[in-house]
């Protein structure tokens, strides 16, 4: 068991949604918070709403920019003097059929949600093996465990991330540094409004799934249970968070579900 209290923690994709629910969930845990997106009047405004805003820095970052990731790690190192966990939480979500969409969006899905964190992780790895210790918390979705239609290249970039984590945790457990897989379900956030479409323009509605989904603030203190009890993978949402196991014991049942699901 790991308590989080008093951390410094560096947040991705903390403008809105699990980011934003994170960021006020480990303020009141008096954590020194590193936050970062692209939107920095988003950013600026998070900060604003927590309790101890001398413990919050604000380091606006695109995360599908991987030639800036070395240059930022050793920015956001300087705001504290350390790192102790990095949360993986930006990335962007899709709603098209393969045969609609544009292999510039199935890139752009690939860019952001894959070696975008890939890229981070690696520039913060030699900070986190010099000091003996790091907790990588990388938010991938039940999407990287299975797959559903309108989803193909946000599950190809989930499923990556899955392969890629599980091998840097054997091969620097040595080290003292944990990797810990967040699998959220459907999350009442506005994941779904920022959803590429086939062309690469933002769906810009919700969907029923989504709007019926826990709460973000709710994943966020799930996330923390995740990350305290150092938990390889966790299942995050309501009766959706099962479908894992049906695919792995019975994956052709779970063929039959999701194609007799509406999942738009």
């Amino acid at each position: 068991m790991t308590k989080i209290d008093g951390k410094t923690i560096w947040i991705t994709g903390a403008s809105s949604g699990i980011g934003e629910a994170l960021t006020y969930a480990l303020d009141k845990k008096n954590c020194k918070l590193i936050i970062s997106a692209r939107r920095l009047q988003e950013l600026k405004r998070v900060k604003a709403n927590c309790l101890n805003e001398n413990n919050i820095s604000i380091l606006e970052l695109d995360i599908a920019d991987i030639d800036v990731a070395k240059s930022k790690v050793n920015e956001a190192i300087s705001k504290f003097g350390q790192i102790d966990f990095l949360i993986n939480n930006a990335g962007i979500s899709q709603r098209s059929l393969i045969i609609d969409t544009d292999i510039a969006v199935d890139k752009k899905l690939m860019d952001v949600n894959y070696l975008g964190t890939v890229a981070l992780s690696k520039a913060v790895l030699p900070h986190f093996i010099k000091g003996g210790s790091g907790h990588f918390v990388t938010v991938s979705s039940l999407m990287g465990k299975f797959g559903s239609p309108y989803r193909s290249g946000y599950c190809g970039a989930k499923h990556a991330l899955h392969g890629f984590f599980d091998v840097l945790r054997m091969e620097h457990e040595k080290d003292g540094i944990a990797v810990t897989l967040i699998c959220p379900g459907f999350i009442n956030t506005n994941v779904a409004k920022n959803a590429l479409t086939g062309s690469g323009n933002a769906q810009e509605h919700n969907d029923t799934a989504t709007e019926n989904g826990i709460s973000a603030e709710l994943c966020a203190k799930e996330i923390i249970k995740a990350i305290e009890r150092r938990k390889y993978e966790a299942y995050i949402g309501r009766k959706e968070k099962f479908a894992v196991y049906v695919k792995r014991f019975f994956p052709k049942l779970l063929h039959r579900l999701v194609l007799n699901i509406d999942v738009r």
